[in-house]
């Protein structure tokens, strides 16, 4: 189990480390149209910065945000992925036709990362890398790729101001979630699957119920 929790900590945090390299400045662009600052901000707490890095840092605000809003996409991703393969829903065919594995033989929770071929596994980090460094970099700090809201253009400034919002708040639901699933997963020995099928709603307890 160890070993696992270390291969999928690993395997998140190469996926994003792009995100905390140092970023060329002078390629970094925003273009949103919208106060930044005033994205996210959630009652009762407001413009939540403990640090105060906000007086003291105010430059690197930007970096931040942008480092918050990939690594929420990718944690809204991470989880609509665990769900869909602890309900068993996988591709037909096979994963690696050289090793007999099949999709379908890749078993639910962090377990199946060990599953996957190593060379699997390159082809994951060299796709990340890609993206990273091609289509979606990690310098364009307004996080705006072209894409649209499900292929349309949000012209109205208060419109997209609140999808934004929304985006954001999901994202940081998103990367509670996921890191919650992991942590709940290691501590109880079991998969969201078998903790949802046996009742068993509490990271505390024997797995049996749901305390």
């Amino acid at each position: 189990k160890t070993d696992n929790m270390k291969l999928a900590i690993a395997t998140l945090l190469a996926g994003s480390a792009a995100a905390f390299a140092p970023a060329q400045q002078g390629k970094a662009t925003t273009a949103l149209n919208v106060n930044e600052l005033e994205i996210g901000i959630t009652a009762p707490l407001g413009v939540y910065d403990p640090l105060g890095w906000l007086e003291t840092e105010p430059e690197s605000f930007e970096r931040r945000r942008a480092v918050e809003r990939k690594h929420g996409r990718v944690a809204m991703a991470a989880v609509v992925g665990v769900i869909v393969h602890n309900n068993h829903i996988v591709f037909d065919g096979y994963l690696s036709p050289s090793a007999g594995l099949k999709f379908s033989d890749v078993p639910t929770g962090m377990a199946g990362i060990a599953a996957v071929p190593s060379a699997g596994l390159a082809q994951i980090f060299l796709f990340l890398a890609l993206l990273e460094l091609a289509w979606l970099p990690a310098s364009q700090y307004d996080g705006d790729y072209g894409v649209g809201y499900f292929g349309t253009n949000i012209e109205d400034p208060e419109e997209k101001a609140r999808k934004l919002n929304v985006e954001l708040n999901n994202g940081r639901a998103a990367m509670m979630g996921i890191f919650g699933n992991m942590v709940a997963e290691q501590l109880t020995g079991q998969t969201m699957y078998e903790q949802y099928a046996a009742g068993h709603i509490s990271p505390f307890g024997d797995g049996q119920g749901v305390f």
